[in-house]
């Protein structure tokens, strides 16, 4: 049977001027791209009849057999499938994207989100980040179902859309007491939603006040979204452990999924296992969970994405592995760098089995932006982030590479953004990532530029994708999928891939966390417990086994504070002869107190390693040439710290503590003059501070600044202090927080 389409396009193309000439764009795929987004050129009607002719075919072309599968997390992806459902705008169009155009679409979503109403969940449930898969999962409702399921009209069914848009954004602060007020306060009566739909809703609602599970999730902070998908899930899930029946998020997620008029495993999680994020920056800081690694200004490249799971065997949906063989097109949405894509590509046997699928049309969607502390400092000589380094980026951090992932990658193309436009975003920091079309040719890569924003969003000086465009414009180079395919380069141009992948089981599950922090500072009795809690809950990073010399903690106050301010205006120590964190009252600013605590609480990991520690003049031949620091350990057996002799002695190295060749016990260090000096104990809990958090402590800050200074061989010291400054970020790395995303039991 001809293709009438594929007939079409041999007519045109046979020509003497080919009518596609008149098409702008460089490839066929770009030109048949603008002509179904914006129709035939003006032109003699011998000649654009015919591209009037094919361009009504393709818009007629039905894609509703055809299977596709995206990748991706948050906003990126949430736009393409439906549009972005957190924006107030959706109401207005609710009903569009690859939903509409291709209704037989899975989202296989992200689940490392570890913030705002996801975190909270996190504190109290053994579940996997649920935020993403809720903002999908209402772009994802489709009209034809929506109105089949209730009876609707197509007035009816936008009522109702925008209904479920104000009911799963609600966020409430304050604990309601009964669903009355938690529907209240959405500023919502259910009866505004069709009957059937409105009392599924409301049996989910009840279960949060009914089931002892859920009934503790009321007291913190939530998007009501977010409740109703675990209601939903708890609902399809007998007492026990959830992380040995993952069928309940599933039968969960359809449940809710199937009653708001999305298709079945429309959306579906990358793994039911619960995970966390970390980012190794280039400087070789490690940061753990997303939402602290978003907030990072590091100052330096990510350099590795890795993702630390609950278990060495993650638990992967058979529905995904089924979904990604079947599919007619696999699709890589934009979103976040090293939050989005990589995290899902790093789920055991996801990369391996999009690579089997050899018959399916694999797009990668390019970000629109450099990303603020993460692509931003990774610019090459010219100061662009080009979509070659987002391929490379993605090569680097993805087990096995990307070969065989996608062939063909799709931008925005910003030559058709006006200039004042993107001079704002300038203003605003923000630069385009820049399509640098030779380096991605040579790489194997197809490369596509398509007018794909929204017209709308332009008139309100804003640039983002525009659903309809893009499923159009997927629709567009499917069907014209054989001759795309004779375009493509020949072979792929990339290095060798990274072969040091290992699965990483060494995450705890984050509230079996949250619990023992809370057990560790009701045993000891500190306050304010809830900083304290709030802190230990940010830095992912820290092992609860840092804890261990921590008796408790005392707030001293200002008249009585009586510690030396020699050597650094730090208002916390960690006490040896009582194991107990001293804080100055008046440092209860939560910044301030932040700070403080980190300091000590490093402090405290030294334990009571020193016998003795003095500080005498330097004098030879009666001249006075500085001070002489003498700092003698603690017999082994007697010490009280978390490093071992070994590591202790090499941190003492790095600190710039001489090792006496008559004593090995014994360390000195030397200090000219006047010259500054900060002991290896507060060197160590400011070191531990800043590479929690590099803004907490600024004089170290300035220290490893030199890496960003491009080294000389005119200066060897500068070499040698790199070297020495590289060392300690290691060693913080390898033996301080080396199990930082376990909960150290």
């Amino acid at each position: 049977m001809s293709d009438p389409v594929a007939d079409c396009m041999a007519r045109l193309d046979g020509a003497g001027l080919s009518p596609f000439d008149l098409l702008p764009g460089r490839t066929f795929g770009e030109k048949l791209i603008e002509l179904a987004l914006s129709g035939p050129p003006s032109g003699p009607p011998a000649i654009v009849s015919g591209l009037r002719n094919l361009a009504a075919l393709i818009h007629k072309q039905d894609c509703g057999a055809v299977r596709v599968v995206v990748f991706g997390g948050g906003t990126g992806l949430s736009t393409i499938i439906g549009g972005d459902s957190l924006a107030l705008g959706w109401i207005e169009d609710p009903f569009q994207g690859l939903k509409e155009v291709f209704p037989r679409t899975t989202a296989v979503v992200c689940t490392t989100d570890d913030g705002g109403s996801t975190g909270e969940l996190l504190k109290d449930l053994p579940l996997i980040g649920l935020g993403d898969i809720r903002h999908v999962l209402l772009s994802s409702v489709q009209e034809r179902r929506l109105r089949s399921l209730y009876g609707l009209s197509r007035a009816g069914a936008l009522d109702a859309a925008a209904a479920l848009f104000t009911l799963f954004n609600h966020r409430y602060h304050q604990p309601p007491a009964a669903i009355d007020d938690l529907i209240g306060g959405a500023g919502l009566g259910l009866d505004g939603l069709p009957p059937d739909l409105a009392a599924a809703l409301r049996g989910l609602l009840d279960d949060l006040f009914s089931d002892p599970r859920l009934r503790k999730l009321l007291v913190r902070p939530h998007c009501l979204g977010n409740l109703l998908l675990v209601s939903a899930i708890y609902r399809h899930h007998a007492d026990g452990d959830l992380a040995a029946r993952p069928e309940a998020i599933r039968r969960g997620l359809n449940f809710l999924a199937e009653r708001l008029g999305a298709a079945p495993d429309a959306v579906l999680p990358c793994t039911t296992t619960p995970s966390l994020l970390r980012m190794r920056y280039a400087n070789g800081v490690e940061v753990t969970g997303e939402s602290k690694s978003g907030d990072s200004r590091r100052g330096y490249p990510v350099d590795r994405v890795l993702v630390d799971f609950s278990s060495p065997h993650p638990h992967v949906l058979p529905e995904v592995v089924s979904a990604i063989a079947e599919a007619d097109i696999i699709i890589f949405a934009p979103g976040s760098l090293y939050t989005s894509i990589v995290p899902v590509m790093q789920v055991p046997g996801l990369a391996g089995a999009v690579a089997a699928n050899r018959r399916a049309f694999k797009l990668l969607t390019a970000n629109l932006w450099v990303q603020q502390g993460e692509t931003d400092l990774a610019m090459g000589e010219d100061r662009r982030f080009h979509v070659s380094d987002l391929i490379k980026a993605y090569h680097r951090n993805i087990p096995g590479g990307v070969a065989g992932l996608f062939h063909t990658v799709l931008l925005l193309g910003m030559q058709d953004i006006p200039g004042s436009i993107l001079q704002r975003y300038a203003i605003e920091n923000k630069e385009p990532i820049y399509l640098d079309r030779g380096r991605v040719w040579s790489l194997g890569f197809q490369p596509v530029e398509a007018a794909i924003y929204s017209q709308a969003a332009l008139q309100d000086y804003r640039v983002k994708h525009d659903p309809r465009a893009f499923a159009t414009a997927v629709k567009t180079m499917w069907i014209a999928r054989d001759v795309m395919r004779r375009d493509r380069p020949g072979r792929v141009g990339l290095n060798a891939p990274d072969t040091r992948f290992a699965v990483s089981g060494r995450a705890e599950i984050p509230c079996r966390r949250y619990a023992a922090i809370l057990a560790f500072l009701q045993k000891r009795r500190i306050e304010p417990s809830r900083w304290v809690a709030d802190i230990l809950w940010r830095h992912w990073d820290i092992p609860l086994r840092h804890l261990d010399n921590v008796a408790g903690l005392r707030l001293v106050e200002k008249n009585e504070w009586n510690r030396s301010q020699q050597w650094d205006n730090i208002y916390s120590f960690y006490d040896p002869e009582d194991g107990l964190i001293k804080v100055r009252k008046d440092m209860l600013g939560r910044e301030r107190f932040e700070v403080v605590l980190l300091v000590a609480l490093g402090q405290s990991l030294l334990g009571n390693y020193a016998a003795a520690k003095t500080m005498a003049p330097l004098e030879i031949e009666g001249r006075l040439l500085g001070k002489i620091y003498s700092l003698r350990l603690r017999p082994e057996s007697g010490r009280n710290t978390f490093l071992s002799d070994s590591d202790l002695r090499r941190y003492l190295a790095l600190a710039r503590m001489r090792q006496s060749d008559a004593d090995p016990d014994l360390f000195t260090r030397v200090l000219n003059g006047s010259e500054g000096f900060t002991p290896p104990g507060l060197l160590f809990g400011l070191t531990y501070a800043w590479y929690l958090d590099n803004r907490f402590a600024p004089h170290i800050e300035y220290k490893m600044a030199i890496a960003r200074t491009p080294v000389s061989n005119m200066v060897p010291e500068q070499i040698r202090t790199l070297h020495r400054r590289q060392a300690l970020v290691d060693f913080f790395r390898d033996c301080v927080f080396a199990t930082g995303s376990q909960a150290g039991m």
